[in-house]
């Protein structure tokens, strides 16, 4: 049984890490922007466009970002089929709501549709859920 609970605590330090790591690396992520940010501008400031320190070297570019307008996503789709770029387009599925729409049919019939059951793969795992004591 203390085999048990040494397992147990050593899963609740492991867990607790894993929120402290989290937290350095989007702490660490958002210096890294800043600091990013202001050697670009002093680079520019200076007219420099890469130069050499410790063996590596550090060079201005550019890089483009694109997103969807989420309320008009169907419409770019759209128009990204209409203009011969649909293989751009993927759709997907979001895996726990595919998890949770498989969970429902399994419980209501005990088994998936034939056709579906080809199409989909499904294991389950035995877990550890930790949460506060009452």
């Amino acid at each position: 049984m203390s085999n048990i609970f040494q397992l147990a605590d050593r899963l609740k330090q492991l867990k607790n890490r894993k929120k402290t790591l989290e937290g350095e690396l989007k702490s660490n992520n958002a210096e890294m922007e800043a600091v990013g940010d202001e050697l670009s501008q002093a680079m520019l400031d200076e007219e420099m466009a890469n130069f050499v320190r410790g063996g590596q070297m550090f060079y201005l570019t550019t890089k483009l970002y694109a997103n969807a307008d989420k309320e008009r996503k169907q419409e770019l789709f759209q128009w990204l089929k209409k203009n011969d770029y649909g293989d751009m387009v993927q759709e997907t599925v979001n895996a726990n709501t595919l998890a949770a729409f498989v969970r429902e049919l399994l419980n209501e019939n005990d088994r998936l549709p034939d056709d579906l059951q080809q199409l989909v793969s499904v294991h389950e795992k035995t877990l550890v859920a930790m949460r506060k004591a009452k």
